[in-house]
């Protein structure tokens, strides 16, 4: 059989945590920040653990798992 490709964007924007949950940045957080108010850049500042419905769908994009 072949191998399953990993999809590239999986790679760069998701990592495992201890427990198997997946940690990601928070979308929005580039530019024209001004329309956004000081909560909204507070409490996005840091990273974020993925829903459990989007989880796997995710893990099928990553067939050998994440680093």
């Amino acid at each position: 059989m072949p191998k399953l490709k990993t999809k590239s964007g999986v790679k760069k924007r998701f990592t495992v945590t201890a427990t198997g949950k997946l940690k990601h940045g928070v979308a929005g957080k580039r530019h024209r920040l001004m329309s956004h108010n000081s909560k909204y850049i507070r409490q996005n500042r840091r990273t974020s653990v993925l829903s459990a419905a989007d989880t796997p769908t995710v893990r099928l994009w990553a067939p050998y798992g994440l680093k």
